[in-house]
């Protein structure tokens, strides 16, 4: 990824990205990868900012991001960011968050939903991402009710019933 900015300031600047910079294979592909996203999560902050957002909201807006992008998409599922697949905020919001957090609920998921679906629309305003991957992005951000949900069948297991649960809404591609 090179960065160029014009007039020496971040906010005016172009973020040229080569998205097979992103491709993952090996544990330093992670790490690398890692700082990517941290520059680029960077720079989606600094463009909402220039947008009027306070800093709280954008703050608020780039870390839910960051949760999604950082933890799940490239740590767990080891995933290039770019990489068009349906189905992968679904996985996050309906399984992986709510195994992971200590207490699950709506409206911790829904911050996090807000900045995965504000950073996809960063994306798309540069043209990496499809409008139609985009539109996919935002549907399964929406979709809250489910998430719900699934967060109330998580607290209800017994038994043996976690595999009927992840099966429902399972991490395997």
């Amino acid at each position: 990824m090179t960065e160029r900015y014009g007039n020496g300031s971040e906010l005016e600047g172009e973020l040229v990205i080569n998205k097979d910079d992103f491709r993952l294979g090996t544990l330093e592909d992670e790490i690398r990868v890692d700082g990517l996203c941290k520059k680029l999560l960077r720079r989606f902050y600094f463009q909402m900012l220039e947008d009027g957002l306070s800093p709280e909201d954008a703050t608020q807006l780039a870390s839910g991001a960051d949760y999604f992008i950082r933890d799940f998409l490239v740590a767990i599922k080891e995933r290039n960011i770019f990489d068009e697949r349906a189905g992968i905020v679904r996985q996050f919001a309906g399984n992986w968050y709510i195994v992971n957090t200590l207490e699950p609920n709506v409206p911790e998921l829904t911050r996090f939903l807000e900045g995965v679906r504000a950073f996809y629309r960063f994306l798309r305003s540069r043209g990496l991402i499809s409008e139609t991957y985009l539109d996919r992005i935002k549907r399964e951000c929406d979709d809250t009710a489910y998430y719900e949900g699934r967060i109330v069948s998580f607290w209800e297991i017994t038994g043996d019933g976690y595999l009927a649960w992840e099966r429902d809404c399972s991490l395997k591609d």
